[in-house]
């Protein structure tokens, strides 16, 4: 079976020196997959280079069987990799409405005016945001701006989910909640996903295996069976 994402000698480097790698990573379909380790490892630089959204230096990054990256010479860009990205603290443009923040997404998909907004329809049941249409950015709750961020991940209809801590300062019951949503969604959709976390125990109960990065190297995190 093709792998979702496969990283072979993967390198990024801070002037001459490296910043992360080299490293190897093979996530198989359907994965859900924490990422763990010390803040400024080079966690989100790993996430952003397989989106597409960091220089490399070198390196091969497959993606569902497709080579989009090779060292500097990125092959796929980052809107065609079939990439989605859930960015830390959500990212969200504050003055937009929920739709329009959608719609931003999906007017370089070419949908038509009525399929573009039958997709945010879909995109908004899928969250638990229906009716939210018109709502500013800047109104929401922490927990409702993460779920739109999670739907505007979404929206390009990606087969693989990098998620970079999405959880981030919200109170237990919401992280629950928002947990609850990503595992019925990345269900639905057979998604992969990459997930970084500072607390490996928010999602270990649907969690398929554990990575930590130390050193700019990935090492297996997974708990030794009792």
């Amino acid at each position: 079976m093709t792998a979702a994402v496969k990283i072979e000698g993967l390198v990024l480097r801070a002037g001459r020196e490296p910043l992360l790698g080299p490293v190897d990573l093979e996530l198989e379909q359907g994965a859900h997959v924490l990422l763990v380790g010390r803040s400024g490892c080079g966690k989100t630089t790993l996430l952003r280079a397989i989106a597409g959204l960091s220089p490399v230096d070198a390196g091969t990054i497959e993606i569902a069987g497709r080579l989009a990256q090779r060292g500097g010479a990125c092959l796929i860009e980052p809107h065609q990799r079939g990439v989605g990205l859930v960015f830390q603290g959500g990212a969200l443009w504050p003055h937009m409405t929920v739709a329009a923040t959608l719609r931003f997404v999906l007017d370089g998909q070419g949908l038509g005016r009525r399929e573009a907004k039958q997709r945010v329809q879909e995109l908004l049941e899928w969250v638990e945001l229906t009716g939210f249409e018109r709502r500013k950015v800047a109104t929401l709750s922490g927990g409702e701006a993460q779920r739109l961020a999670l739907a505007r991940a979404l929206a390009t209809s990606p087969r693989v989910l990098l998620l970079d801590e999405p959880l981030g300062p919200l109170d237990q019951e919401l992280r629950r909640s928002l947990l609850e949503r990503l595992r019925d969604v990345a269900t639905r959709l057979d998604l992969t996903l990459l997930h970084v976390t500072h607390d490996p125990e928010e999602a270990a109960g649907f969690a398929s295996g554990r990575l930590r990065l130390e050193g700019g190297h990935l090492l297996s995190d997974n708990p030794e069976p009792a």
